[in-house]
């Protein structure tokens, strides 16, 4: 099969690539920027995702398209360059794949039109009303509703695939990667918010720092530790795979993760005895992070068997660690 992979240089962009390849497929990446990759059987097309002559150059020919990029934003001065590539980004690559006679579409939606931040009912399905309450959120349902048009249209199949927040196991421990920086080691905490402009945010994080790195166990203004799902970019990837070739997708949405949240108290408490490293217990202004969502669905209809658990990723990252800090 000649695909179409949009996003092609990014975490899970270039890993659905790798396995492509790996398994003989010829593919097509899209992507703002060149990833200097070299291998038989690929070639790749840089441009915005909005750029309507370079998505009809990329996807001309190709039997499915992998559309998995997107831009990510909290910065409201990032909103209009968020839009254009995730709203008429898709209608674009949507246009230039029906003209191509693309047999499927995979789109790379996101839990956010739910969102999972605030849900209603838990555990979250595909059923779950789709409130978005970010801008992020609200393009990616957008997203969602020109790629079901196409389907009603009949113009080719679709499949609409609501992803997990995704990490490479490598990153948990790496107080400079994006999101787990912030996410499990106070420090990068405050510079993220300071970067947001949450000052009030960043002065209680600070107030907490104990004078050493430390780890920061993020709780609601209650106190409840933060739940959420976070799932090894290895699973996606056969999820992604699964959507783009299983007769029983077609037409379908389905929520793409892990099977098991994760609740943090115990997972800090698992990092802290790898790292050496201080928790310290912060509450947060708001509801905060406390979901569970359903993959139910995808397991049932596609055989989705998500392998790597977060006790597996965190052993993963502690030999990364390791090395790291041994060079």
């Amino acid at each position: 099969m000649k695909i179409l992979v949009t996003g092609s240089s990014g975490r899970v962009g270039s890993a659905v690539v790798d396995r492509l390849l790996a398994e003989g497929h010829e593919v097509m990446g899209l992507d703002a920027r060149a990833s200097g990759r070299k291998a038989a059987g690929y070639s790749e097309t840089v441009g915005l995702l909005d750029d309507a002559a370079a998505a009809q150059v990329a996807a001309a020919g190709a039997d499915a398209v992998l559309h998995l990029g997107a831009f990510m934003s909290w910065a409201p001065a990032d909103k209009a360059k968020m839009f254009a590539a995730n709203v008429e980004g898709t209608r674009v690559l949507l246009d230039a794949a029906a003209g191509a006679g693309v047999r499927r579409f995979v789109f790379a939606s996101s839990g956010e039109v739910y969102p999972e931040n605030a849900p209603i009912s838990q555990p979250i399905d595909e059923n779950h009303p789709r409130n978005a309450n970010s801008p992020y959120g609200l393009t990616k349902l957008l997203g969602e509703e020109l790629v079901c048009f196409h389907q009603r249209a009949g113009r080719m199949e679709t499949v609409i695939l609501r992803f997990s927040h995704t990490q490479n196991a490598s990153e948990l421990l790496d107080e400079e990667s994006f999101f787990s920086g912030p996410r499990f080691f106070l420090r990068p905490r405050v510079r993220q918010q300071e970067n947001f402009g949450n000052s009030k945010v960043a002065d209680l994080l600070r107030a907490a720092d104990p004078g050493r790195p430390s780890h920061i166990l993020a709780c609601n203004e209650q106190g409840r530790p933060f739940r959420m799902h976070i799932t090894d970019t290895r699973d996606m990837v056969q999820g992604i795979l699964l959507a783009m070739t299983h007769p029983a997708a077609a037409g379908e949405i389905f929520n793409l993760g892990a099977t098991d949240p994760v609740d943090f108290e115990p997972l800090l408490a698992r990092m802290a005895e790898i790292t050496g490293l201080p928790i310290v217990k912060v509450d947060l202004p708001g509801a905060g992070v406390f979901y569970h969502t359903s993959n139910r669905k995808i397991r049932e209809r596609l055989g989705f068997k998500p392998e790597w658990t977060i006790d597996r990723m965190l052993q993963e990252a502690a030999e990364v660690r390791t090395k790291r800090l041994a060079q």
